[in-house]
């Protein structure tokens, strides 16, 4: 059994920013994740809201984050899933699929994962044109018509990036107005070959081997149109990944977000969460960051018996 100060679960913004502190810290590092590091961060095509770059792709600052916790010697464990967790006591158990670690605290950065539609066509025909990952598939519509489904900043940041890419982006949204920054959305309606369809759902997508059209209903009229595209992204939202804390007994709301004080405690001494997996409200990389260096300093306190 390996020993260690401090585990993170989750490679994300929150929880590279927590072994930032943690190492700084003197503590012990591990960090865990299922996927590569860097989060659902680098699937953001562009960001302009993270304080010391005017503009850089979530790709690179991801990558960035990464490099800079490898300099500090964190040791990161990518492909690697979590199983099983112990987190009653002083001494907290970590099982994965390839080793046991013994640790004194763990931290829950495991994020969320994008929200799908429900709708007939729509698992049939991903990754043939359906897709949730504006940066990773547009380039493969060079020229085409697309469609992003959504109206927050996610969805507008890819429209705007795929107004570079695809001949033209029509915007799919369920209501008359958009829910993201106001900027963004100026930025959207500015682009010559970006058009949007308000209180218009997605009822069905269809194609043989790739996506063909999209099969909308009017909320207002209930009007059905069947719209021609070669491409769906979808960009509604986010779902926590917080199945596997919640079956080890780490207190949640009812849409799944792990419970959280003001110190990123949990319902268990020396258990803490960070970033988009949690309560906190605001879902941002600059958030994520915060709540990150937030738990790991309160580890490190936790630790040190001085709280």
């Amino acid at each position: 059994m390996k020993n260690w100060d401090v585990i993170i679960i989750g490679a994300g913004s929150a929880g590279l920013a927590a072994s930032i502190y943690a190492i700084r810290s003197g503590l012990k590092t591990l960090v865990i994740d299922g996927k590569l590091a860097g989060g659902t961060i680098s699937d953001a095509p562009k960001v302009e809201n993270y304080p010391g770059f005017t503009e850089i792709s979530g790709r690179e600052l991801s990558e960035k984050m990464v490099f800079q916790c490898k300099q500090f010697g964190v040791s990161i464990q990518e492909l690697e899933t979590v199983e099983k967790l112990q987190l009653v006591g002083e001494e907290k158990i970590v099982t994965t699929t390839n080793a046991v670690y013994q640790t004194k605290v763990v931290i829950l950065a495991t994020g969320s994962h994008h929200k799908v539609l429900g709708v007939k066509g729509e698992k049939e025909l991903r990754g043939r044109g359906v897709s949730y990952c504006g940066i990773c598939d547009g380039p493969f519509f060079k020229g085409k018509h697309v469609a992003v489904v959504g109206g927050g900043n996610s969805a507008c940041v890819t429209s705007i990036y795929l107004s570079g890419i695809a001949k033209r982006v029509t915007i799919i949204h369920r209501r008359n107005a958009f829910r993201a920054e106001h900027k963004l959305a100026l930025d959207v309606i500015s682009k010559n070959n970006v058009d949007v369809l308000w209180n218009a759902e997605v009822e069905e997508i269809k194609g043989d081997r790739q996506v063909k059209t999209v099969v909308l209903k009017n909320g207002v009229t209930d009007e059905k149109t069947e719209v021609s595209v070669d491409a769906v992204f979808v960009q509604i939202g986010e779902t926590p990944n917080s199945v596997m804390a919640k079956a080890y007994g780490v207190e949640t709301d009812n849409a799944g977000y792990i419970k959280i004080n003001i110190k990123q405690e949990t319902n268990f001494t020396g258990v803490y969460a960070a970033g988009d997996v949690t309560t906190h409200p605001i879902k941002q990389v600059g958030t994520a960051v915060g709540q990150g260096i937030t738990a790991a300093l309160q580890a490190y306190s936790y630790i040190a018996g001085i709280l």
